[in-house]
This record gives C-alpha cells, structure tokens and sequence, in this order.
C-alpha cells in the first residue's frame, strides 16, 4: 500500500531532495500536496511532473498565476491550508520551509500525520513546547533530518540521558576556517556562499560561514532530546563526514559517519532505515570510508574567527532567549545578503540586543501559542532593523 507523502517547502534544498529520493521510489508514496512560497518556473514543473492532489502557494500573487495556470488539471491550487480536506491521517509530512514561517504549518500537520520528517529549525527552537505537546496528544512521531540531529538520534537510540557524558556536534568551518583575520572585514556575500563542502540554501550556507548553524543545532538538540546544555559540544570537523560524536560514561565513544548528501538521512528516515543507499545516490570508490578514515580532522572551535561561539553561554539564559537570537540572526543574514551591513555586524548586533533595556522583558516570557511566540520574534526584528 502506497505511504501518503507531503512537502513543505517543494522548490528548497531539502524539498528537492525528498522529491529525488521518491522519483526513485513512485511504487511506494502518493503525493498528497507540495507547497512553496513564489518560485513560479519550479511550481509549474513539480504539478506538471509530481501531480500532487494539492500544492499550496503562500505567495498570493503567484497563487493566482498558477491557479488560472492550471484551472482545468485534477491538482487543487490553494492558498490556505484550511482548504486541505484531509479524510485521513498523512503518512510522512516532511517540515522543510525555512524561517519562523515554517512554524504554523509544522504544528498543524503534527496533528494529521503518523510522521512528521523535520527540517525546519525554526519549528524546534521557538515552538518546540508547542509542537512537542500537539505530538504527544496525536502520537505523532517527529524525526530529525539534518545530519547532525539524524546521527545523534541513531547514536542514543536505546540509551538513557544519564549514560551520556558528551555529545559533540561537528561543523565544517565553511568557506573562512583558514582565513586570515585581517580579510574577515572585506567579507562579501559572494565569499561566505562559497562553502566547501554542502550545497544548500543561501541563509543557512550564511550561518555555517559564521557557525550560527551550530548554534541553532544546540538549541535544537536540547530540545528534541532533552540534553543538559553542558552535555553539549560543537567540534571543527572540516571533511563533513562525522555527523555527530557520543561519548558514554562507561568509556566508549561513537560516532556517525556518511557521506555530505542529504539523500543519506533523508532517505533512511523515509525508509525507516531499511534501504540500499546506492539506490539513491551514486557511491564514488574514492569517497568510501575506508579511503576516508586517515584523513579525519576534528579540532576546537577558535573564538577570534567564530566569535558566534559566545553565544553559547547565553542560549539558556531566559525561556525565549533563543526566539530572539534566530529572529534577530534572520534579519542580519538577510541584510548581509543585500549587502547592507558588513559580515562581522552579524555577531556584533545580536550581542547588541541581548543587552537592549528591553530584551529581558521578552526573553523571560513563556509563550503558550503561536501569536505568543511571534509577538517576541517580530518584537526581535523590528529592534533589529533598529540597531543597524
């Protein structure tokens, strides 16, 4: 029997990659709906290609070119996921659509779907008590499928909190581990969209140049398993290939390795891990781990280049602290991105506002709801916007 399948965020990285791994498997899903934002070109292939029975556009004036567009297919063009007549419980929802936008959708389909696949960092760490409640009450199970969280999963998987003594989670460094510190003020966009070792999209490519990547998987990683901030590491791992490292109290260590594709984690939480990989992804001899494990690196994280890194000490200083730090880091990425600030005001001005007179008043809030949890991110932007 055919597994119902659902995409938030279709024409994204993660988006195109699920729809990879199911052109390989089409006997096995059925795509329920696909839904992006305003990427007219990509919509108009994946309903001509993927013939979901829904696509959502959250872009209305995009909304209204695809729907005439398409007036007479059998595909149902909405707008608004109240228009989703779902008679029965979705198999799989992969939560792909980055930013805070992706929250709403997230805690919905938590409530009509088996499995949710989650992608959308934003989801854990502002609406986490939210999502994780709405979970529990549907018993709906929410996987992690970024690299780092998919292998922490797997690695604690039949393990108690108390056996853990640390967990490190590697970053690549990006495109600036060896830069000299002298060149980090002519930084442009073009230069920190060069990473060495991942394709993906601009803003998070942007946080792995400045390891705020790793800063929102800490925040993550709290959250989804409930690990003790001081259980929590990050590692410079500049080869991509260790995802994650557990060490135990009783004296061994573990980690997970796998190649730099999202087809790796994706597909096994799609398949529950019983699959081929090489019915996906095309194994290079010269990429096995046997020509590969002479040459790991793994070394601390430098200050004077990631300055970001002090962050760290902060991430639990108020319940909404992290709220503000994504939200504020949003706006900063985006502004860089448009060339308006410089790289290194991205560290400097999220420091800024968690010593504004007024971030404690919101940071020690406690929200209940969604409208809740946006009334301190756009309280965090708007300040943002402010400061620069």
């Amino acid at each position: 029997m055919k597994k119902s399948i659902t995409i938030f965020g279709s024409t994204g990285s993660i988006g195109l990659t699920a729809l990879s791994i199911f052109e390989k498997k089409k006997k096995n899903f059925k795509l329920q709906l696909l839904s992006a934002n305003k990427n007219f070109h990509l919509i108009c292939k994946q309903i001509q290609k993927y013939r979901p029975n829904y696509f959502l556009i959250t872009d209305f004036s995009t909304y209204e070119k695809i729907k005439k567009k398409f007036s007479k297919k059998k595909v149902k063009i909405i707008y608004n996921l109240k228009s989703l007549n779902l008679k029965k419980k979705i198999d799989i929802t992969i939560s792909a659509i980055p930013g805070i936008e992706g929250l709403e959708s997230t805690l919905l389909m938590t409530k009509f779907s088996k499995k949710i696949l989650i992608a959308n960092k934003e989801s854990v760490i502002c609406g986490w008590n939210l999502l994780n409640k709405v979970a529990k009450i549907n018993k709906t199970n929410i996987i992690p499928i970024d690299s780092e969280h998919y292998s922490i999963s797997k690695l604690i998987e039949n393990h108690k909190i108390t056996e853990i003594n640390k967990i490190y989670i590697t970053a690549s460094g990006g495109p600036f581990l060896n830069y000299n510190l002298n060149r980090f003020k002519k930084i442009k966009p073009k230069d920190a969209l060069k990473h060495p070792k991942w394709k993906m999209g601009k803003k998070i490519t942007i946080d792995s140049s400045t390891l705020m990547n790793k800063i929102l998987e800490l925040i993550e990683a709290q959250k989804l398993f409930n690990i003790p901030e001081n259980k929590l590491e990050i590692l410079i791992h500049p080869e991509s290939l260790v995802h994650a490292i557990v060490e135990f109290k009783n004296g061994l260590t573990k980690f997970l390795y796998h190649q730099t594709s999202m087809k790796i984690p994706i597909a096994n939480a799609l398949f529950d891990s019983q699959i081929n990989i090489k019915d996906f992804l095309n194994l290079k001899p010269r990429n096995n781990f046997k020509n590969k494990i002479d040459n790991l690196s793994f070394q601390n994280v430098d200050p004077k280049i990631f300055p970001i890194i002090k962050l760290k000490k902060r991430l639990n200083e108020y319940p909404s602290t992290p709220i503000i730090i994504n939200a504020a880091n949003e706006i900063l990425v985006d502004q860089f991105l448009q060339k308006n600030i410089p790289f290194l005001k991205i560290y400097k001005t999220i420091m800024t506002i968690l010593n504004d007179r007024n971030y404690r008043k919101y940071a020690i809030r406690k929200p209940k709801n969604i409208n809740q949890i946006l009334t301190i991110n756009n309280w965090a932007k708007l300040t943002t916007l402010n400061k620069i």
